[in-house]
């Protein structure tokens, strides 16, 4: 047997995840309202959303570290719902390290192993093969105190690996780490996804760590799920504005607007609107979102919006240009590269129908 077979056999039997009308209270304040999603062996998904939406508490309720009030919850066809979480098969990496302070690295990883009362042999092949995998091989005999940041989350992360889990559960992982740690911590987790294979739930506030590790999101707002799907299809096609304007940095502009003749009305100024299977009338007012990537200097004769600049923002391979558009709505546009227009510039900016998104005054999207 090589060193690595105790952990990588857990790519071979994925399992999904179901949760059916899963609610949650404490007390009299519900947290939790009926949540149905479905998740496929192998996935890689992020719960995603403000704070106090609940998305650690779904967290727990699928490790089982609080009970559900009310639904059901199936690991790879199995009913856990009043399982144990030692029962569970899942495998869970919390915001804080908590690494026993006086153990070793390899210590800290097997201490679980140890515990169940598993043979010495079997648990130190299962160390080094997570070892190899997080690079923590020559940190073995470290404790936590001689580590850095990024290496006592990886050890974080290894503790779960042994336990060979059907589940992996992130809960904010990266949250205590430096910007320049999260990424690389970002990369380490996609590489660990793709070499196990295992069903992956991971819980954070941050977008960009959403957008850039799941292959699905899950958007929760007030303890209800607003939408479900791939980062490029929550970025393009969002169902309402909060997704709009949760996802994507600098978030979509919207722009209130009212439907006229020919196309979309904001500010005095009309452009040209896309196609709606089912458009509102004439006159009711509607609100326009549009990527700031999306917008564009009109051509000559293009019907287009006034905007003048009144902030650049220089990130080196973009620039993004902060301002009014049509006297005092706020608009931010991706500015053209080689070109840094200062403040106090004005343009006139358009954008094609196909990439404008209309929403009615509830911030529902109209199709």
């Amino acid at each position: 047997m090589n060193a690595v077979s105790p952990i990588v056999k857990a790519a071979s039997r994925a399992a999904g995840l179901d949760l059916r009308g899963v609610t949650k209270s404490f007390g009299s304040v519900d947290v939790l309202h009926g949540i149905d999603l479905s998740i496929a062996g192998g996935e890689f998904v992020v719960f995603v959303g403000p704070s106090g939406c609940g998305k650690s508490t779904l967290l727990r309720l699928i490790a089982g570290l609080e009970e559900v009030s009310a639904g059901a919850i199936t690991i790879g066809g199995r009913d856990v719902t009043d399982l144990d979480p030692s029962r569970r098969g899942i495998a869970m990496v919390f915001q804080s390290y908590a690494l026993y302070p006086h153990m070793s690295v390899a210590g800290n990883m097997g201490f679980g192993l140890k515990m169940a009362g598993r043979p010495a042999a079997e648990i130190a092949a299962t160390i080094h093969a997570a070892a190899d995998i997080l690079h923590l091989t020559p940190l073995l005999d470290r404790r936590p105190g001689q580590l850095s940041g990024g290496q006592r989350q990886r050890v974080a992360i290894g503790r779960a690996i042994v336990r060979d889990p059907d589940v992996f559960l992130f809960d904010e992982p990266l949250s205590n780490l430096d910007a320049e740690l999260r990424v690389e911590m970002r990369i380490e987790i996609a590489r660990l996804h793709r070499k196990l294979g295992n069903t992956m739930i991971y819980v954070t506030h941050d977008q960009t760590e959403a957008m850039t590790l799941a292959d699905t999101i899950v958007v929760l707002r007030a303890g209800r799920i607003e939408q479900v799907g791939a980062p490029a299809r929550l970025y393009d096609d969002p169902d309402n504005l909060f997704v709009a304007g949760f996802i994507g940095s600098p978030k979509m502009n919207v722009l209130p607007a009212r439907r006229v003749a020919g196309g979309v009305e904001i500010g005095g100024h009309v452009l040209a609107a896309p196609p709606l299977a089912s458009a509102p009338p004439d006159g009711p007012a509607i609100q326009l979102g549009i990527r700031p990537e999306h917008l564009r200097p009109a051509r000559s004769g293009e019907p287009s919006l006034p905007f003048t600049i009144e902030v650049t923002e220089f990130l080196g391979g973009t620039t993004w240009l902060y301002g009014k558009v049509a006297g005092d709505i706020p608009l931010v546009i991706e500015g053209l590269r080689g070109s840094t227009p200062v403040a106090g510039t004005r343009l006139a900016v358009t954008a094609d129908p196909a990439d404008m998104r209309l929403f009615d005054q509830a911030g529902t999207r109209l199709r």
